[in-house]
Formats: C-alpha cells, structure tokens, sequence
C-alpha cells in the first residue's frame, strides 16, 4: 500500500501559491510571489534533504509538473535534483498530449480511481508538491495519508489556499514538528477521522427551591 503525502509552503493565512517566485504561478492577478524564498536556511534544507532521501515517486499536477519539468533538470547543483529527476512522476492532465520530463505517467481520465488503485500498488511514497488544485479532489477522496506542511511568518491576504472553501471539516493528528531559525515551522500531520466537538459553557445551576 503507497501513501500520499501532501508537502506544502504555506503563509500563515493559508495561501499556497508561487512561493518560490514571481512568476511561479501569477494566476487571479497575484503579486504575491516568491514570498517563501528568503525564509529558507540551512536548517530547512537539512529537513528538505531527509525527506528527498527515502525513496518516493511524485503525483503531480499538469502546472506544478511544467514548472518542475523547467527547472530540476537544469539544476545540477541543487541536492534534490537528482531525486526529484529519479523519480516517477504521475501527472493528472486532460491536456498534456505528453510528458517529457520523465520517467512519467499521465492520468487523463478517472483521475480518482487511478490514483485509488495507484496506492494499492507496492512502491515507495508519493509525494504531492504544489499541485493544489489536485490536492483538494485528493482531501475530498480521503486520499491524503499524511500532511507536511511548512507554516512561513507572512500574511498574504489573497491567494490559493490549502483548506479553502469547501474543505471537508476533519481531525488531524500532529506527529512531527520543527523549527528554522527564520521562524519557519515544519509540521507534520496525519488524518484523525472526524471533528470531536464539545463545549467551554458552564453548566446552568439547578433551580432554587420556590423559583
């Protein structure tokens, strides 16, 4: 059985787009980007570097695949570069007619069965980064096994949101977390069934004897 972990840059209002540049993914007129890349130290790379070093394939999608597909193969220097260019990538698309940073896979049609059986399969994990368009028909399948999410100090106010409108209400269990010197925190969760819900209400006292 493989597990899909959700990898996100997240600001602390929960917007995911274009952290690693301005012109990353400026769709719905955001200016915003770029707004995680003087956050990162060495700290963070090291944490970067753990989870590039166990085996994992990736599931992407088609806009997160294209901006991989332009930089990991050019960049030699970077430590993730030769996991991430080793690894298989499965890409959700109705219009990609090809992948060619592979090796690839591309998922044209029952998207949400394909991925269900994908993680029946035997193999490594699969990572999910950027994507966040796939990622919620993942959380709305219940697909997601595990979440790594990377909370930057920044308030952006607009943007595309991890847990945005419509996100199903739901428990999660915090399993890991750490922290960089810029004051990144680097959370770790795994689905914990429903919301327990309760009360901070005091109780109404009992009636006076004559009331």
């Amino acid at each position: 059985m493989r597990r899909i972990i959700v990898s996100t840059f997240l600001s602390l209002d929960g917007v995911m787009q274009a952290p690693g540049g301005p012109e990353e993914d400026p769709g719905g007129g955001f200016q915003h980007g770029g707004w995680s890349v003087n956050y990162w130290d060495d700290r963070m790379g090291q944490i970067m570097g753990q989870a590039m070093s166990t085996p994992f394939d990736l599931l992407l999608g088609r806009k997160t695949y294209e901006i991989f597909a332009a930089h990991w193969p050019h960049a030699s220097d970077d430590g993730a570069a030769g996991p991430l260019n080793a690894a298989t990538k499965y890409v959700v698309s109705t219009t990609l007619a090809s992948a060619d940073w592979g090796p690839a896979v591309l998922i044209k049609e029952d998207v949400v069965g394909q991925i269900t059986r994908l993680k029946q399969q035997d193999g490594p994990e699969l990572q999910v980064h950027g994507s966040s368009q796939l990622i919620q028909t993942l959380m709305a399948h219940d697909l997601v096994d595990e979440y790594r999410l990377w909370v930057f100090p920044v308030v952006l106010g607009s943007g595309k949101r991890l847990f945005g409108d419509g996100a199903i209400p739901a428990g999660l269990r915090l399993v890991d977390t750490q922290t960089s010197t810029t004051g990144v925190i680097i959370a770790t969760y795994e689905p914990a069934g429903g919301i327990n819900y309760g009360s901070f209400a005091l109780d109404q006292p009992a009636p006076a004897d004559g009331d």
